[in-house]
C-alpha cells in the first residue's frame, strides 16, 4: 500500500490509524460475526457506539448538558434550511454575515424560509477579508445571527466568536470543528459536516442549546424538527451508522493526540509553516488578509499562472494530491485538516521551493 499526501478540501484525509482499525473490524466487528454496517442501529451494541461517540464529543469540546448533541444526515447544507425552519417563526428576521461561498449559500436558503438580512458582505474585497465589525448592521430582534467561521473555498477565517449582543449565534464549523478548543457556551448552535475533520461524508454533527429545541413552529413536519431528533437520540430514522462508527474512532484518535489543545497547537504550526513558505517567496502569493487567514484551507497562486498545470502534474508525481484551487478562485489550495501530518506540509513546502527554483 502506498498512501499519498491528500490535500483535498473534503471529503478529506482521515487518520491512517483509524482507517486501519476500521479495515480490521469491517468483516467481524468485536467478535459479532457481522460488520458494523450490518448491525441494527437499535441494538445494544450500536447504541453503545452512539453513546460513546457523544460522550467523547462532549469531553473533547467541553459541551455541557445545556446542549443537545445530534448526529444527523443531510450534510451541513441541509442545516441551511432546517435552522430557519426550527429557530424562527413566520415574520422573524435572520441575520447573516457573508464572508464567502458557504455563508452566501446559507443566506440564500434562509431567504427561502424567512426574512434573511445581510448584516455585512465581504464582496468588496472579493471575499479576501472579513468586513470590519463596526460596519455590521445588526437587527436587535433577530431570531439568530449566522456566520461561517471558516470559508473552505476562499480560505478566510474569523478566529474569535463575534459579539452580537443577546442574539443567538449560529456557526457553520464544517471546516474548523475540533481543530482547536472553542468555548461552546458562546454559541447557540454549532453544526458541521463530518467530511473534513470528523469522519466520512454523510454525517452531520449538530450541537444545539436545549432551550432552542422548543422554538420550532407547530406546523413543522416531525422529521424536520431538531427536538424530535434530540429526543430520539439521533435515531428518529435510520442514521448513517458507518459514518457514526468511524467518527467515533476519530474522536478516540483526537483524545490520543492530547485533545483539542494539542491538536490546535499542531494545526497552528502546520499553517505557519505553509504561510511562511508563501510569504517569503516572490513566486507564490496568498490573497487573504493576514489577520483572517485560515488554519485549515490555504489558497495560493503562482506568479506565472501558465505554470499551474505543470505544478499540479509534478506535485502529483511526488504524491501531493488534490492541490488544484476551486474554480471560483483559481490557483492552488492546500487543505490541511487535523489528519494531515506535519510531514505532509513539509513535503509540500519542499516541493514548492524546488518548483520555484527551476521556474525562475
Amino acid at each position: 500500500m502506498s498512501r499519498v499526501t491528500n490535500f483535498s478540501a473534503g471529503p478529506a484525509v482521515l487518520p491512517l490509524e483509524v482507517l486501519e482499525q476500521a479495515r480490521a473490524e469491517i468483516p467481524d466487528w468485536q467478535g459479532s460475526g457481522m460488520s458494523v454496517m450490518e448491525v441494527s442501529h437499535r441494538s445494544k451494541a450500536f447504541i453503545a457506539i452512539a453513546e460513546t461517540a457523544e460522550a467523547d464529543v462532549r469531553e473533547l469540546m467541553g459541551i455541557s448538558d445545556n446542549y443537545a448533541v445530534m448526529f444527523l444526515q443531510g450534510g451541513a447544507t441541509m442545516q441551511f434550511a432546517l435552522l430557519p425552519m426550527n429557530l424562527s417563526q413566520p415574520g422573524d428576521t435572520v441575520d447573516c454575515l457573508l464572508t464567502g461561498t458557504w455563508s452566501k449559500k446559507a443566506f440564500k436558503e434562509a431567504q427561502v424560509v424567512r426574512n434573511a438580512r445581510i448584516v455585512a458582505d465581504g464582496a468588496d474585497s472579493a471575499y479576501t477579508d472579513v468586513p470590519a465589525r463596526e460596519s455590521w448592521q445588526l437587527e436587535s430582534g433577530a431570531a439568530y445571527f449566522h456566520y461561517t467561521p471558516n470559508e473552505t473555498i476562499g480560505g478566510v477565517e474569523i478566529h474569535a466568536p463575534p459579539d452580537v449582543g443577546d442574539v443567538p449565534v449560529v456557526a457553520d464549523m464544517s471546516s474548523t470543528i475540533m481543530s482547536r478548543p472553542v468555548d461552546v457556551d458562546k454559541f447557540a448552535v454549532i453544526y458541521a459536516g463530518a467530511q473534513k475533520n470528523i469522519g466520512p461524508a454523510g454525517l452531520t454533527l449538530v450541537i444545539m442549546r436545549r432551550d432552542l429545541l422548543e422554538r420550532a413552529p407547530a406546523d413543522l413536519p416531525n422529521i424536520m424538527r431538531y427536538k424530535s431528533h434530540a429526543d430520539g437520540g439521533s435515531m428518529l430514522n435510520t442514521p448513517p451508522t458507518f459514518g457514526w462508527y468511524l467518527s467515533g474512532l476519530v474522536f478516540k484518535w483526537l483524545k490520543e493526540q492530547g485533545g483539542l489543545t494539542a491538536v490546535g497547537e499542531r494545526n497552528q504550526r502546520k499553517a505557519k509553516l505553509l504561510y511562511d513558505a508563501i510569504d517569503t517567496s516572490s513566486f507564490y502569493a496568498n490573497p487573504v488578509t493576514e489577520s483572517c487567514r485560515s488554519w485549515m484551507n490555504v489558497p495560493f497562486t503562482l506568479a506565472k499562472p501558465e505554470l499551474d498545470g505543470e505544478f499540479l502534474k509534478l506535485a502529483e508525481q511526488e504524491g501531493l494530491m488534490n492541490l488544484k484551487g476551486h474554480r471560483s478562485v483559481g490557483g492552488m489550495r492546500a487543505s490541511i485538516y487535523n489528519a494531515m501530518p506535519e510531514e505532509g506540509i513539509q513535503a509540500l513546502v519542499d516541493f514548492m521551493a524546488e518548483f520555484e527554483r527551476t521556474n525562475t
